[in-house]
């Protein structure tokens, strides 16, 4: 089996950070940041990414932007897209689910949770 790759978009080094070390719990995942929309749309073309874990507020191109772009490009629209997020509100998620994020995680967010999530969505890959 490849090693599964995960893009992480969050202009939060902190938040990168917390996130990349969950994922790494898990085990054998390469990790690739972007702190930006435009520098996860400048990165995804170089790399085979089996998921995106994006937030809504970053500077440039924001998360619901960046999932707009990737469910109306054919060769991203099929990348699972994680929404991580402070903005918790109903009509938050909704907005987010109905562009196409397949799940909305509001910050601060457990590690059980995200871990549970990234095992479902990449092992149903297979």
């Amino acid at each position: 089996m490849s090693t599964r790759t995960i893009l992480i978009a969050d202009d939060s080094a902190t938040m990168r950070a917390m996130v990349a070390a969950t994922i790494e719990e898990l085990g054998d995942y390469r990790i690739i940041e972007a702190v930006s929309g435009f520098e996860a749309l400048r990165l995804l073309p170089r790399d085979q990414v089996d998921l995106i874990l994006t937030d809504i507020n970053m500077p440039d191109i924001n998360g619901l932007e960046l999932i707009s772009y990737l469910r109306n490009n054919p060769n991203y629209k099929n990348i699972p897209v994680f929404i991580i997020s402070t903005e918790g509100s109903e009509k938050d998620i909704e907005k987010g689910k109905q562009l196409g994020a397949d799940e909305y995680i509001v910050k601060p967010f457990s590690p059980a949770v995200l871990q549970q999530l990234i095992a479902l969505y990449l092992n149903k890959k297979h």
